[in-house]
C-alpha cells in the first residue's frame, strides 16, 4: 500500500467523499482506510452504511452535501451522470467544483506505472477480458484482472507489476477523466444503455474516450459506430490502430479456440492483437486460447452424462445474449426464464428449431409459453430451476446426443440474486445428476 499512501499524501488531508457503497464502493474504502484517508460515505441501503461504517468510514447524508472541502466524489458507475437527469449528488459536486470519478480511475492514479490493458464493447467484454488474462498468465507472465468483470480494482494484487486487465463499462469510462490504457479494445457498439447516455452518439463517445492519448487501439470494423471511431483514430494519429475483423484471421484463430460460437471468433481475435500488443508471440497466444474453458456462466460446459452436455450461460440475461447459446448448439433443451426484460423472446424466432423443447422457469413463464406455442416449440411450465433441470435431463437422457442448455434470456432477480448465483445453483444441481435419468 505503499504507492496508495503516497498519493494520499498529495491530497493534503482533504477528504474523500463515496456515494454507493456496493462491491467497488466498500472495496476503495478499505484500500483507503488502510491508509488512515478520512472518507465520508452514503448509500441509500442502511446495510451498506453499516458495512461502510465498520470499515471506519463517516456516514453522512451526501444529497445536498457541501463537497466542496473534498478531494473528489468517489461514485459508484451505476448512478445516473448525465442521462436522465444528473443525480443530485452529482449536482452536488458539480456545484462545488468537486471532481467526480470512480474507482478504476483512483486505482489508475495510485498506480501510475502499470502496464494496463482495457476491454469495452456492447457485447463480449467479460469474456475477451477473461481470455486476454489466461494468455498472458499462461505465458507465464504475471497478470491480474478486474473492473466491471466483478473484482473491485482495489482487490487486485499489485505485486511483481503485473499487467492490469480491465474490463471497463461505458459507466466507468464515463468516470475516467484521466484514465486511459495502453492498450485499449473495442469489440461492438450496438444500441444499449440509451437512457443513461441519451442517444446512440453518447453511447459511443463514452466507449471512444478510453483511446484518448498514447498507445494502441485495437478497433473491429464490422460495425459502423466502431467503424467511425476506428477511422478517427487513424486520421488523428495519437495511437497505434489495429483493426481488426471476423472476415478476416478466421481459420488461424478457430484452429487454437476451445470456446465454441461464431460470436467468440470476434473475442478470440481481439484478445490475439491484444496480447500481441502485449509482446507475446503467437505460440504463446495459440498455447492459451487452446486451454481457455470460458467464463463460468457465459456457455460454460458444466458436465457430460451419456452424450448429454449440460451448458451454464446464466449470464445470458437477454434475447441477443441467449441467441449466441442458441445458435452455438443443437438438439437444445433449453431452460429459459426469470425476470423478463423489454422485448421478451423477440428476435429468436429464427433459432426455434434449434431447440427441442423448452422449460421454463420464474415471472416470464407464462409469456415464453406464449412464444414458445407460437414458435412450435415443446414447452413445459417448470416453475423453478430445479424442477426445470432434471425435467430437461430426463427428456435430453432420452435423445442423446443433446444439450441441456440454461440461457434464460432474463434478469435473474424473481429468484436469485444474481445471474452468478443462478448459475452456480444450476451447476450444483447438474454436478448431483445421477448418470441414470431414471433415478
Amino acid at each position: 500500500m505503499k504507492e496508495l499512501a503516497a498519493y494520499l499524501q498529495t491530497l493534503k488531508g482533504r477528504p474523500i467523499a463515496v456515494f454507493g457503497l456496493a462491491r467497488s464502493g466498500l472495496s476503495t474504502i478499505r484500500a483507503l482506510k488502510s491508509v488512515d484517508a478520512e472518507i465520508i460515505a452514503w448509500d441509500d441501503d442502511e446495510k451498506a452504511q453499516g458495512k461502510a461504517a465498520a470499515l471506519g468510514a463517516t456516514i453522512e447524508q451526501l444529497y445536498e452535501a457541501n463537497l466542496k472541502p473534498c478531494a473528489f466524489l468517489l461514485l459508484a458507475p451505476g448512478v445516473p451522470l448525465n442521462h436522465p437527469a444528473p443525480h443530485s449528488v452529482v449536482k452536488a459536486a458539480r456545484v462545488a467544483g468537486t471532481e467526480v470519478i470512480c474507482d478504476v480511475e483512483l486505482f489508475a492514479r495510485v498506480y501510475d506505472n502499470i502496464r494496463t490493458i482495457g476491454v469495452t464493447g456492447t457485447n463480449g467484454k467479460s469474456t475477451t477480458t477473461a481470455l486476454i488474462h489466461h494468455i498472458i498468465k499462461t505465458s507465464g507472465r504475471p497478470a491480474v484482472m478486474g473492473g466491471n468483470i466483478g473484482v473491485p480494482v482495489f482487490d487486485l494484487e499489485i505485486k511483481n507489476k503485473p499487467f492490469v486487465v480491465l474490463e471497463l463499462s461505458s459507466y466507468q469510462l464515463d468516470l475516467c477523466p484521466k484514465f486511459r490504457p495502453e492498450i485499449s479494445v473495442l469489440l461492438n457498439i450496438t444500441p444499449d444503455h440509451i437512457d443513461r447516455h441519451g442517444n446512440l452518439d453518447n453511447y459511443a463517445a463514452a466507449k471512444a474516450r478510453m483511446f484518448e492519448g498514447q498507445g494502441v487501439a485495437i478497433i473491429s470494423s464490422d460495425d459502423d459506430p466502431s467503424s467511425k471511431i476506428m477511422k478517427q483514430l487513424k486520421a488523428a494519429g495519437h495511437r497505434l490502430v489495429i483493426p481488426f475483423s471476423v472476415k478476416d484471421e478466421v481459420e488461424k484463430i478457430k484452429d487454437n479456440m476451445m470456446l465454441k460460437g461464431e460470436h467468440n471468433l470476434q473475442n478470440a481475435i481481439a484478445a490475439y492483437h491484444a496480447c500481441s500488443a502485449a509482446a507475446l508471440s503467437e505460440e504463446e497466444i495459440f498455447a492459451g486460447m487452446r486451454t481457455f474453458p470460458g467464463l463460468p456462466h457465459r456457455q460454460f460446459p458444466v458436465r457430460t452424462i451419456n452424450n448429454v452436455t449440460y451448458i451454464n450461460d446464466s449470464k445470458a440475461t437477454n434475447a441477443g445474449a441467449a441467441s449466441k447459446a442458441l445458435a452455438s448448439y443443437d438438439n437444445i433443451y433449453w431452460i429459459a426464464g426469470g425476470r423478463p426484460k423489454e422485448g421478451g423472446l423477440s428476435g429468436l424466432e429464427k433459432l426455434a428449431g434449434r431447440v427441442r423443447e423448452s422449460f421454463l422457469i420464474g415471472e416470464a413463464m407464462d409469456d415464453f409459453a406464449a412464444w414458445m406455442q407460437k414458435n412450435n416449440v415443446t414447452h413445459h411450465k417448470n416453475k423453478t430451476l430445479d424442477a426445470a433441470v432434471r425435467a430437461a435431463h430426463v427428456a435430453a437422457q432420452k435423445n442423446a446426443p443433446a444439450t441441456v442448455l440454461l440461457a434464460p434470456a432474463c434478469a435473474s432477480f424473481d429468484q436469485f440474486s444474481s445471474y452468478e448465483e443462478r448459475g452456480d445453483v444450476f451447476t450444483n444441481i447438474v454436478n448431483g445428476l445421477e448418470e441414470s435419468a431414471a433415478a
